[in-house]
């Protein structure tokens, strides 16, 4: 079977070994050196479980029928017959146009090169008959079934289901097997046994054909069998695999099926269902979604720029840090944690350092948030789309019950880019409109992956619903316009392109009220939405967010190197009302005590013009365990900290600044902190398949490879009589000579156990104290030691 299938590859043109490689681009890594290596690549395991991977439900099933009804070595299957059973499981309405998709069915599995030959006997390319376990949910055949067990039973089996001689003959199994593959004798045997019995086979008729049953290698014939189970057994009608383990032979179970291979064969893949959405309005929906995540990824930077979470050691971010984020960005955890994947992703946000660091904003980030809103979320979505991580696993835990922190290592999962590609596919191949249900898209996806469904995948899946949302890929579950340009082939920037004019346009000013509070009637700007976030908090969100001065917040604010000034003339430039004189005063007075007491290094000390607020530093109990001298009527000193002692005396009530040795005030700014190590998150683009050059390339050596592969020599025999032995020094001039002239020598020559043999050769060069030349007694080239040739001789 593998020099038929080579001879068939060998026999293709280049055209169509080039759609070959081309759609197994694994074939060709690397390039094989003839077309017989390109056979045994195309024919292992893992290569044939790769291309039926690929394969959708009815393809796979003309796969299946093939599998049925061919033997292994026996003849191919004709077109018109693998029509006629393919049609038999299904509908009427369906069989009457099966035509056009069995045609691109079976013109695909060929130039996959998991069939081949003609339409007058399509044949399994081998390797796909040892890698598909249960086809159509059938069990093993009965010859296989009843290979192990002893001569005695399989006698036994013979006479119960012939009725008749067993013949004695050796191959008991196999005809066993001929024998309930005859027509009518599966039948008999049924009406043989009780309803129960024949119901219990009907359970295990359409898959998975294997059962547990205690004791299932008992011995029993039709005259001792009592139970329903026990009738199958002492006919052959269920076969024992295991103490404990039977299964459903076959032919058995075609015949329960009514010949049928499969039960309800659909040529095409089922519909979308789903709710009808209006598209426009989906697609501002979705862009409203990505407008918000885009600004929400920019707040947790800003975050994580002043207030950074530390690093594990076993790497991510703790659980009360993912919690104080989700708070700070006013989110429930598993949308936090996704925002911080793909800020992850998107190499916005990096360790500080491997061990003992902080998950800090890149210098990308700085880069990344100076572009438009649009070009900023295309960044976001493509990063996601080809991430291998999964945000949705955080908080659940792995094999070894460790838990998955946000950022954790073992987020990684390699099928992840492939699922959530194949499930935007799906909702683009959704009518403009309809929000396809879950259910409606893991059918969609189990009909075109058939051998990949699982609970597992189903999960990766409604992740990816869930995550595409928030996104905003799609809108009220509709896949949006620019949603559906990012999927490949993309244009870079078409997706921004259509995604700019559905933007909400940031408001620029803000409401200033008398009690403290400016209310931001839409999205602001990216400057002033900084500004104002370092000037003042965030009391709630919604359609319009309100902002809340406090003194901690101004105070905030002048730390940043801030003046009074500066932020009063900020106020009214951006507000359309005037400046409250509540918050005009609340701005002054902090700006009139920021500052007056300076803290430097000693410890520490502090220092002030107006000796009376040392005064009152001095008297108050708290600050005791900063343990305060005073140096000078205006000085004080401490044994803590510069940091600690601002900090506790901001605590008490002041407002302290810090300064450097030179006297100089030091300005703190919050987005100060930054990090160049690069985002191991930071996806690659996703392989588009292998270029039409190289594809090229690779067929065009893989040809010349076989050519010479097939024009090489048979090996010759050696001559007869004792080795060649000579001097050292002529050996080597008679092989410089032999290359020289391109003869042909004999040789003696020692292998590694020290025995002496004799080649006949042709060298090509000698060097490095090594001969390589063409050994004809082996019919290939090969090195040669030159201390081991113990001499040469002329071929008669």
């Amino acid at each position: 079977m593998n020099t038929e299938f080579t001879d068939w590859l060998r026999g293709l043109g280049d055209d169509r070994l080039r759609a070959l490689v081309a759609a197994r681009p694994e074939l060709i890594t690397p390039v094989p050196a003839h077309v017989e290596g390109l056979a045994l690549r195309a024919t292992s395991p893992s290569a044939t479980g790769r291309a039926l991977d690929r394969l959708d439900r009815f393809a796979l099933s003309a796969v299946e029928t093939l599998l049925v009804m061919t033997a292994e070595d026996g003849p191919g299957l004709a077109y018109g017959d693998l029509r006629a059973a393919m049609a038999a499981s299904m509908a009427p309405q369906d069989a009457a146009h099966l035509d056009g998709p069995l045609r691109a069915a079976v013109d695909g599995l060929l130039r996959l090169g998991l069939i081949f030959g003609s339409d007058a006997a399509l044949r399994l390319a081998p390797g796909v008959r040892d890698v598909s376990e249960s086809p159509a949910g059938l069990g093993p055949p009965a010859a296989e079934v009843f290979r192990h067990h002893p001569p005695e039973r399989l006698h036994e089996l013979i006479q119960a289901v012939h009725r008749g001689d067993t013949g004695r003959e050796e191959a008991v199994a196999e005809r066993l097997a001929g024998l309930l593959a005859e027509g009518g004798i599966v039948e008999r045997l049924l009406r043989d046994v009780a309803p129960q019995a024949r119901a219990a086979l009907e359970e295990l008729a359409w898959g998975p054909p294997a059962g547990r049953l205690p004791n299932a290698r008992r011995e029993v014939s039709v005259a001792t069998a009592q139970s329903p189970i026990e009738q199958l057994l002492a006919r052959g009608l269920l076969a024992a695999t295991g103490e404990e383990s039977v299964v459903l032979p076959r032919e058995v179970a075609l015949v329960l099926r009514g010949g049928r291979v499969h039960r309800d064969l659909r040529p095409a893949a089922p519909p979308l269902n789903g709710t009808e959405r209006d598209q426009t309005l989906a697609d501002r929906t979705a862009a409203g979604q990505a407008f918000t995540f885009v600004r929400t990824v920019e707040e947790l930077c800003e975050h994580w720029s002043v207030d950074p979470p530390g690093i594990l050691r076993a790497g991510g971010v703790a659980v009360r840090d993912l919690k104080r984020t989700a708070q700070l960005l006013d989110l429930p955890e598993w949308t936090a944690a996704l925002v911080v994947e793909v800020a992850y992703a998107a190499g916005l946000v990096a360790s500080s350092a491997p061990v003992d660091g902080e998950w800090l904003p890149t210098n990308g980030y700085d880069a990344w948030r100076v572009k438009g809103i649009e070009d900023r979320w295309e960044v976001l979505a493509s990063a996601w789309l080809a991430g291998d991580r999964v945000p949705g696993l955080v908080g659940e835990r792995d094999d070894r019950d460790r838990l998955l922190n946000v950022l954790h290592p073992e987020l990684r999962r390699p099928a992840a880019p492939e699922v959530r590609l194949r499930t935007l596919r799906v909702l683009a191949a959704a009518a403009p409109g309809l929000a396809p249900s879950a259910d409606s898209v893991r059918e969609r996806l189990a009909f075109e992956q058939p051998r990949r469904r699982g609970a597992y995948r189903d999960r990766l899946v409604d992740f990816t619903l869930r995550e595409a949302e928030q996104l905003g890929f799609t809108g009220l579950g509709a896949l949006s316009g620019f949603g559906r340009a990012l999927l490949p082939p993309a244009t870079p920037g078409e997706p921004a392109r259509l995604l700019a004019p559905l933007l909400p346009e940031p408001v620029g000013h803000v409401l200033l009220q008398a009690d403290l509070t400016a209310v931001a009637p839409g999205p602001l700007t990216s400057d002033l939405g900084r500004w104002l976030s370092l000037a003042a908090d965030v009391e709630s969100k919604g359609g319009a967010t309100v902002y809340r001065f406090a003194e901690g917040s101004i105070r905030r604010a002048l730390d940043a190197g801030s003046s009074a000034d500066e932020l009063l003339a900020m106020l009214e430039k951006h507000s359309t009302t005037p400046v409250p004189q509540p918050l005009r005063y609340l701005v002054t007075d902090v700006a009139r005590r920021h500052g007056r007491i300076r803290v430097g290094t000693a410890g520490s000390y502090v220092r002030c013009d107006d000796p009376s607020v040392l005064d009152e530093v001095m008297a108050d109990k708290r600050a005791v365990p900063l343990r305060l001298r005073r140096l000078a009527p205006t000085v004080i000193a401490s044994r803590s900290s510069r940091a600690v002692v601002v900090d506790s005396l901001r605590a008490f009530g002041y407002s302290p600044v810090a300064e450097s040795s030179e006297g100089d005030v030091l300005v703190t700014r919050t987005d100060a902190k930054r990090t160049e190590r690069p985002s191991a998150g930071r996806p690659a683009s996703a392989p588009a398949g292998p270029d039409a050059d190289v594809v090229t390339a690779a067929v065009r050596a893989i040809r010349a490879g076989d050519e010479a592969h097939r024009a090489r020599r048979q090996p010759v025999a050696a001559p007869d009589g004792q080795v060649p032995r000579s001097p050292s020094t002529g050996t080597v001039i008679a092989l410089q000579e032999a290359i020289r002239q391109g003869s042909r020598v004999w040789i003696g020559y020692l292998d590694s156990q020290g025995h002496a043999t004799s080649r006949i050769l042709e060298p090509a060069r000698m060097e490095g104290g090594y001969l390589t030349a063409y050994d004809e007694t082996r019919a290939a080239v090969h090195r040669f030691a030159l201390h081991r040739i113990t001499g040469v001789a002329d071929v008669n």
